[in-house]
């Protein structure tokens, strides 16, 4: 993040020149100048979706063109640590193939250097002097941004600094990449976690009462297994640890389904969430655990209960309360639950699903008192860049 706050804070500052150059030069050179900062920033803006999926031959056919335009090179190569990945501009008739332009873009070297001449075999080839720029992520090279620029050309320090800078802006991107590829992983990693906690006692019930209702009432038996046949395939498909708003709550309709043919009229469910959050995007499983627990300790306990679950639209968030007239919790034991101490099916993981997801600022409070029933409270974000459903 510092890296890209670091490329932006560059890209302003050359803004800031191309500003102070319009109120000096005549009108002939402002409309080029502007002209020319219009371009740039086009370029830059264009490279950010493709490297947002990683470094690769794909993404970085994608990006050599606005990377030349951004840095006014003659030519421009990416690479990984490895190999050539992609090649941009003059003498592409025999470079694109590798060769020295490989030599030098897949090279050791963490720093950013000069090459003062390209030493090309062909005696036609129009490319002269290199400015070669690592691409860092997480501490690490993983790869070579290299501008080449015509034959006879004087390399400016502003070349070398706008180089520089546009490797600032693909590390930053690829950065981003491979953080949110971590999100995702750890993302997976509890939901699995979770699954294994809440199946056991999930299944368990969802069989015994559609056991109960073979004999007596054999066509609701049917529809409440396949009702807990799609339950089962949503809690354990092997997509996008995300899905919409709208869809965990389907599924967590369903749960409901099985649970009231356990408690029948014993157990009373209200739905109240505005059609204009549904599209948010939440993790997988992050709601239903939350129901299972004020099934469990709401009704179970009691023999009968009332869930409520509210949505709000909250400006930029959603706000998600899930509500039981249970028995209740200390507020002490509410926050060693959160914590993960102990108590509550899944809550803990819940809560450390939407904080790797969306940050600090999100997640879960509990408000309980002793004899009266406990309150769930989810806060999102409506949208959060990189957080897709499947």
């Amino acid at each position: 993040m510092e890296v890209f706050l670091g490329a932006l804070i560059g890209l302003a500052g050359a803004a800031s020149v191309w500003a102070a150059a319009r109120l000096l030069r005549p009108p002939r050179v402002i409309s080029s100048e502007v002209r020319a900062m219009q371009e740039a920033l086009h370029a830059a803006t264009v490279t950010l979706p493709h490297l947002r999926r990683g470094l690769s031959a794909e993404s970085a056919a994608k990006t050599v063109a606005p990377l030349r335009t951004l840095t006014q090179a003659a030519a421009v190569a990416l690479a990984d640590r490895e190999r050539l990945l992609a090649f941009e501009g003059e003498g592409a008739d025999h470079h694109s193939r590798g060769d020295l332009v490989q030599s030098i873009a897949t090279g050791r070297d963490d720093r950013l250097q000069v090459v003062a001449r390209l030493g090309c075999r062909q005696p036609e080839c129009p490319l002269g002097a290199a400015v070669v720029a690592p691409l860092i992520v997480q501490g690490e090279r993983v790869g070579t941004l290299a501008a080449i620029f015509a034959r006879g050309r004087h390399l400016t320090p502003d070349d070398t600094r706008t180089v520089g800078e546009a490797a600032s802006l693909v590390s930053a991107q690829l950065e981003l990449a491979a953080l949110e590829q971590q999100a995702e992983r750890l993302a997976r990693a509890e939901l699995r976690a979770l699954r294994a906690q809440i199946s056991p006692h999930f299944i368990y019930n969802a069989l015994a009462a559609i056991a109960a209702h073979i004999h007596s009432k054999p066509d609701e038996a049917r529809e409440l297994l396949s009702e807990f046949a799609e339950f089962t395939r949503y809690a354990f498909r092997g997509q996008s640890p995300y899905v919409t708003l709208a869809d965990e709550l389907h599924y967590v309709e369903k749960y409901l389904r099985l649970e009231r043919a356990r408690f029948g009229e014993l157990l009373q469910v209200r739905f109240e969430v505005p059609p204009e959050v549904l599209h948010a995007v939440v993790p997988v499983l992050s709601i239903q655990p939350l129901v299972e627990n004020a099934v469990r300790h709401g009704v179970e306990r009691r023999g009968r209960g009332r869930i409520e679950i509210v949505g709000r639209d909250i400006d930029a968030d959603v706000e998600l309360r899930v509500s039981d007239d249970g028995v209740g919790i200390e507020p002490a034991r509410a926050r060693r639950i959160l914590a993960g101490e102990g108590g509550g099916i899944g809550i803990a993981n819940v809560q450390a699903r939407l904080q790797t997801t969306f940050g600090r600022d999100y997640g879960l409070e509990i408000e309980s008192v002793p004899g009266r029933g406990t309150t769930v409270t989810m806060t999102l974000p409506k949208f959060r860049a990189g957080v897709r459903a499947a």
